[in-house]
């Protein structure tokens, strides 16, 4: 009996692909083609997407913010506001004469080694001189407050007059006429109930000439200082008294001038937020929503990271690819890329528990008085955050500067040293020269990685909103700052949709992301060069 004949072997799964493929009249390289595009594609698409949302969602603040400022206008709050800057630069000047104070005392009880009880009767005239020159504003500020009650009854008419026709709006909508009518608006004659307010004009300029007097008589007779580093302080703070009272005849122009019909341009709505210096919401007062604080504090955040992660990441990078052995290599590759999978809320609560405690320990040492803004109180600030941050960039500096350095021509380092130069000198004026474009890019990569970060910047920057002091110079890394990225996860969850809140949150974020895509933009551009040049 025969041997049945085996049977024939199944032809294999890539052959069967294939033959069904060019049954579909395509190629296995058009089929490889069509699956890459279509991930580019993905990726085009998703990136037209957040762009689209993001407009969507900020679309429409530049007017709400425009109306924001002419109800600001209209209900005379602008006018209240400039006799409350006028109140507000003379508490600048009380915190200057307090600032002068704790100096002298702080001479008189270290240099002189006074009893605290001496060394606060030696102050008695100058406490004196200082309660005067406190209490010579009152007046200003008492017509201040009468005159924020007004405006404020003002601005709350009108407000709960929109509220009524857009619940007027709601009904008709729905249909209940009948409902709607009752809805009772009261019109705001904005003309008419600015007549108190603007009365108060004659009152203002007798307390002005009043409190100016007053000044320039106290002035003189501001307390001898001990030493001639607080003379000097004490000389300054006199010109400044003398060119704030100077302002007073502008203030009383604009407010001779003010008019609460005058019209507020498309553009005042896109500078106030480009250049504004407030970002203040939920106010009974006004809602400010500028900018520029936060992207002071999001970019200098982002350098004092750069300046600690560039040095680290390059090096390292430099390190492990021209002068580490391959075992150094295995060990301290995966150490500085395992960086990376750390999630950033563990980072900031380390920030919060141990770094921030161990900076502001360190810099009440003696031995670090020398460091700009040492010693400092705030434990969350821009040197906190900036250090975690430039932990959150190492990574990425290092893996793409590495590769960089991988990429240099073996012929490059072959040929110098056949010329004799050493190691140190090969790295520095060949390898390094060559793999500088990569770099670039890296630093830039890691940059847009660090504007991006969210958590550890609302974890440990501190979160104040304003605009850093850079007079102070270097010691400005020691003050806390809010960032955008930190603004947007801090309100989001507390906003009204469609409210002008939510719309200016979503067009920080459009800041955001356009910074983010330039930085992007100009890595791959000077990568694009790299691989060119090396070409």
């Amino acid at each position: 009996m025969s041997e049945p004949s085996p049977a024939p072997a199944a032809p294999p799964v890539f052959a069967v692909r294939k033959r069904r493929l060019r049954l579909l009249g395509i190629t296995v390289d058009d089929a490889i083609k069509a699956f890459f595009g279509g991930n580019a594609l993905v990726a085009v698409v998703v990136l037209g997407l957040i762009t689209v949302f993001l407009f969507r969602e900020g679309f429409g603040f530049f007017a709400q913010n425009r109306k924001n400022l002419r109800v600001y206008r209209e209900a005379g709050l602008e006018y209240v506001d400039y006799l409350r800057v006028q109140s507000d630069d003379h508490t600048a000047l009380t915190r200057y004469l307090s600032d002068l104070r704790l100096r002298q005392f702080a001479r008189l009880t270290q240099d002189r080694k006074l009893a605290l009880a001496d060394a606060n009767a030696a102050l008695g005239g100058f406490d004196e001189f200082a309660e005067k020159f406190s209490a010579a504003v009152d007046p200003l500020r008492s017509l201040v407050s009468d005159l924020t009650e007004q405006a404020t009854a003002i601005k709350t008419k009108f407000i709960v007059g929109e509220d009524r026709k857009e619940e007027r709006r709601q009904l008709l909508a729905e249909g209940r006429t009948e409902d709607a009518a009752k809805v009772k608006i009261e019109p705001v004659d904005f003309a008419a109930e600015l007549k108190p307010l603007r009365a108060t004009l004659p009152t203002y300029r007798q307390a002005n000439q009043e409190f100016a007097r007053a000044l320039g008589e106290l002035v003189v007779h501001l307390p001898a200082m001990p030493d001639p580093e607080l003379q000097l302080r004490a000389e300054k703070f006199q010109q400044l008294t003398r060119d704030y009272v100077a302002g007073f005849p502008a203030v009383e122009k604009n407010l001779a001038a003010w008019d609460h019909t005058r019209p507020v341009p498309v553009t005042q709505a896109f500078t106030a937020f480009v250049f504004g210096r407030q970002w203040l919401t939920a106010s009974f007062w006004q809602d400010w929503f500028g900018v520029l604080p936060l992207l002071a504090g999001s970019l200098m955040v982002s350098l004092v990271a750069l300046c600690l992660a560039v040095p680290l990441g390059v090096g390292a990078a430099i390190y492990v690819n021209q002068i580490a052995t391959l075992r150094e290599q295995r060990f301290i590759k995966p150490c500085i890329e395992f960086i990376s999978a750390i999630p950033s809320v563990v980072l900031g609560f380390f920030g919060i528990a141990v770094l921030g405690q161990a900076l502001r320990a360190l810099s009440q040492v003696a031995w670090f008085s020398w460091v700009p803004g040492f010693p400092f109180s705030e434990r969350l600030n821009i040197l906190t955050a900036g250090c975690l941050l430039a932990l959150l960039a190492v990574p990425t500096i290092f893996t793409l500067a590495e590769d960089s350095l991988n990429n240099v021509p073996r012929a490059f380092k072959e040929a110098s040293f056949a010329l004799g130069a050493s190691r140190l000198q090969t790295i520095v004026k060949i390898v390094v020269p060559a793999s500088l474009s990569g770099i670039i890019s890296a630093v830039l990569l890691g940059l847009g990685r660090v504007v991006g970060e969210t958590m550890v910047v609302l974890l440990c920057a501190g979160n104040r909103i304003a605009i850093p002091d850079f007079t102070v110079g270097l010691a400005v890394i020691t003050q806390p700052v809010h960032t955008m990225t930190g603004i947007i996860a801090q309100e989001m969850g507390e906003v009204v949709r469609g409210s002008i809140h939510y719309r200016a949150l979503f067009v920080v974020g459009l800041v955001l992301f356009l910074l983010s895509l330039a930085i992007n933009y100009l890595a791959q551009g000077i990568v694009r060069r790299y691989r060119i040049s090396i070409g």
